[in-house]
């Protein structure tokens, strides 16, 4: 079964959600993150289910509209991990720090 290992950075991302949750009034920050968290769980048992992105990365969307996040990752069969790099809105233009 492969493992999920999270990029550091990817706390930067969670800490971006919650500034943004905050100033619009959004009270239900923790479990829209414990909701992503669970989603990134299926690359334990389907590694290669995202859609593929840039060279060797592949982007896994978890939810829809308001609640929609992609989740861009890479795929090592070597090592048996799939590594998260970073996690974005739906509705962002992009990741926001070059991958």
């Amino acid at each position: 079964m492969p493992r999920i290992e999270l990029a550091p950075e990817v706390l930067d991302d969670f800490d971006r959600f919650f500034e943004h949750q905050a100033r619009h009034g959004i009270e239900d920050t923790p479990q829209r993150i414990a909701e992503i968290i669970e989603a990134i769980q299926v690359l334990a048992h389907s590694p290669l289910i995202g859609g593929k992105a840039k060279v060797g990365k592949r982007e896994l969307v978890v939810g829809q509209t308001s609640r929609g996040h992609v989740v861009l990752y890479r795929y090592v069969p070597d090592i048996d991990t799939a590594f998260v790099l970073a996690i974005r809105s739906q509705r962002e233009d992009g990741y926001k720090r070059s991958r």
